[in-house]
């Protein structure tokens, strides 16, 4: 029997629900808990060499790449060193999810062009305020990530 009053997606919103399952950040969320966030998301192109943060930068805000490629680089004296590639998909930024943290890298697309969704913090503080079950579910996640980083 077919409920009637059951929430029906779009195939957009099922495309960003898959979007944003990739990344363990958000894996562990509903469909229903995932929606939260698709008004927030804002999607940017960037061009190569721009940079999407500095070192030190208050964590304003997460970043979804959609296509492209982001070099995380720390400065050195008055030169960059690469430290990582990070190919899309991929969620970067993961310091916006907590309070008056700042950034530990730079964040430069090496790519020719780049798509990023950008999710600023205050709706994400927003959400994790109204909905303390997601906040939760996410904030585990970045611990395992963090913990996941460190013991590699």
């Amino acid at each position: 029997m077919i409920n009637p009053f059951k929430r029906t997606y779009t195939q957009t919103e099922l495309s960003f629900f898959d979007f944003l399952a990739q990344n363990r950040l958000f894996e562990e969320l509903t469909k229903k808990e995932l929606l939260l966030f698709l008004p927030f998301l804002y999607l940017r192109k960037y061009t190569k060499n721009e940079v999407l943060f500095f070192r030190n930068d208050p964590g304003q805000a997460l970043y979804l790449i959609k296509s492209g490629t982001i070099t995380f680089k720390l400065d050195i004296g008055q030169r960059f060193e690469s430290i990582a590639h990070v190919p899309a998909p991929a969620v970067i930024g993961n310091s916006a999810l907590l309070h008056k943290a700042k950034r530990v890298y730079t964040a430069v697309v090496t790519s020719e062009m780049s798509e990023v969704y950008v999710l600023p913090q205050v709706n994400i503080f927003n959400i994790f305020e109204r909905r303390p079950v997601i906040k939760a579910k996410m904030l585990e996640a970045l611990s395992e990530i963090y913990h996941q980083d460190f013991s590699t």
